[in-house]
């Protein structure tokens, strides 16, 4: 048993060294004071000595849980189910409810919803926790991850029932999904938002994020884009390989893109080849604080090298980079080996403690109490993570993420508590549904053919100028929230969530006749990081 225990823990390390054998000397000692002798004679112990049977192969797989819990937040372990899970959204097609998601504490923490897939039609958001689902609890109930996919998962056209746990919202919120076929494009949105200066939204960065980016420039080109506005809002990255490509669009050969390094990882170098395709127009890229990774490498490489601006709210600060190692079995861990720099030497990553990963997923919450959010003052960087733009000498800041050039406040007052409530309860989302359902037909027949025709961009001006959300498409939201007990304090809120609520439901009808485009293309209008941007682009 000592033998076999041994070749276990050694075909473990071997493949590790196989994967970096030329940047890592990894030593493999069994003497009397090995901790890998020590973490032997304590499986064996287990195995042989406890009072009830043990399943080894969960026993190896919690020791190595319980290491890699002990490190950074973004080390982990994943079975071969999970491990094929986890690549499907960046990799190829698949069926189910359409997150993505981390497991924080026993539950299900949805980090990202996919691009137009199920969970983001019913209104379900990032930030929010699935504790139920088909009137099952998977939170705080010890369920693995492998069971719990196992019961999002299915065919498509079938449903499940989830419960929703949203901060802010007491008690459970309930949506019904209808799985689909999930769809993998990472551009969202791309259009002439003014003349001669293009929009393109970037959701993530997978295998086909450079190609799609490609097409996008191509065509934006022809109808006669000068300069860009690279929207990557919300963007949980993705591939390196994927950011670094589309880098290589914008920046110069030579131009130093990002580097990697780490204690036994030597510096690896990111450069442009000098032959992309815009060069020349320029950019404005706007970020947020979901804004992570590798949309963080593209932020930052276009900041230091001085090639475009930056607007939004500071980068949510993910800069460690994972290395797979395959383990025989098919399941894989993930294993922090060294971080992300931009050009001008700053980490991205943010400050962690090692083994709090609450603390560490809790952060966006802290700074927003903090009032980062909303006042750019309300941040202080001390002198030792000052560093330099590469050409201009302009002063930009370490010490986690990417701080924008035009800090754009987030505007708390917007939406009222009343338009949030009949939001958070699907109210609004529901109400769309069946209003969509019912009239696309006619509003088709008003406003051109159906999408992906050639007379659908023209349909949609005359929809951008036409059309007005019927009052009675209003009443009917109202009304539902009050059976449900969401109810304005006074005449003045209800006015004031009127605004904006004929704004968000004429873009979500936009969405559903056409495209996520023509969704960005309407509430675009009152971003103020859009305009933001634009306004630099048109006076500077």
């Amino acid at each position: 048993m000592m033998n076999k225990i041994r070749y276990r823990l050694l075909a473990a390390v071997l493949a590790l060294l196989a994967v970096n054998s030329t940047q890592a000397q990894l030593r493999i000692n069994f003497g009397e004071d090995s901790p890998l002798r020590k973490l032997s004679i304590a499986e064996m112990a287990i195995s042989n000595l406890y009072v009830d049977s043990v399943d080894e192969g969960k026993l190896a797989e919690d020791a190595i849980r319980g290491m890699l819990e002990k490190l950074d937040p973004h080390s982990s372990y994943s079975t071969p189910k999970e491990v094929k899970a986890l690549n499907e959204p960046l990799i190829g097609n698949f069926e189910g409810i359409g997150v993505q998601f981390n497991m924080l504490e026993d539950t299900l923490l949805i980090v990202q919803t996919i691009n137009d897939g199920p969970s983001e039609k019913v209104g379900i958001l990032a930030g929010d926790r699935i504790v139920t689902v088909n009137d099952t609890s998977i939170a705080g109930v010890n369920m693995s991850k492998e069971e719990i996919m196992r019961r999002l998962r299915g065919p498509k056209g079938t449903k499940v029932h989830v419960g929703i746990k949203r901060s802010g919202i007491n008690g459970l919120i309930y949506f019904d999904i209808i799985r689909d076929k999930i769809p993998l494009n990472t551009v969202e949105a791309s259009y002439m938002i003014r003349p001669g200066i293009g929009y393109i939204r970037i959701s993530s960065f997978g295998l086909t994020t450079h190609k799609e980016l490609l097409d996008c420039l191509t065509q934006l080109r022809k109808d006669g884009m000068n300069d860009l506005i690279l929207d990557l809002q919300d963007n949980g990255g993705g591939f390196l390989q994927a950011a670094v490509d589309v880098l290589n669009e914008f920046l110069e050969s030579g131009d130093l893109l990002v580097y990697t390094e780490g204690r036994t990882v030597h510096r690896q170098e990111f450069r442009a080849k000098g032959n992309g395709t815009f060069r020349l127009g320029r950019i404005a890229v706007l970020v947020n604080e979901f804004s992570a990774s590798a949309a963080e490498i593209v932020s930052g490489a276009i900041q230091d090298q001085d090639r475009g601006i930056v607007v939004g709210r500071r980068t949510f600060g993910k800069g460690l980079v994972q290395r797979p190692i395959d383990l025989p079995d098919g399941s894989m861990i993930r294993l922090t080996v060294a971080h992300y720099y931009t050009p001008s030497g700053r980490c991205i990553q943010k400050p962690y403690v090692k083994g709090d990963a609450k603390k560490y997923y809790n952060d966006i919450e802290q700074r927003y109490k903090h009032g980062e959010f909303t006042n750019a003052d309300s941040i202080h960087f001390s002198d030792s993570l000052r560093f330099e733009t590469l050409k201009k000498h302009r002063a930009v800041y370490g010490g986690g993420g990417i701080m924008p050039d035009f800090f754009i406040p987030l505007d708390t007052t917007r939406y009222t508590k009343y338009h949030r409530e009949l939001s958070a309860k699907s109210v609004v989302l529901n109400a769309n549904l069946r209003y969509a359902e019912k009239n696309r037909s006619k509003l088709w027949k008003l406003y051109g053919k159906e999408p992906n025709s050639k007379d659908a961009n023209k349909g949609f001006k005359a929809f951008e100028a036409g059309y007005t959300v019927p009052q009675s498409f209003i009443d009917e939201i109202y009304e539902e929230g009050r059976k449900m007990g969401i109810v304005p304090q006074d005449e003045t809120e209800t006015e004031k969530t009127t605004v904006e609520l004929r704004r968000q439901l004429k873009a979500l009808v936009a969405r559903d006749l056409w495209s996520m485009t023509e969704y960005f293309r309407v509430i675009n209008e009152e971003n103020d990081a859009v305009k933001c941007a634009v306004k630099q682009l048109v006076t500077n």
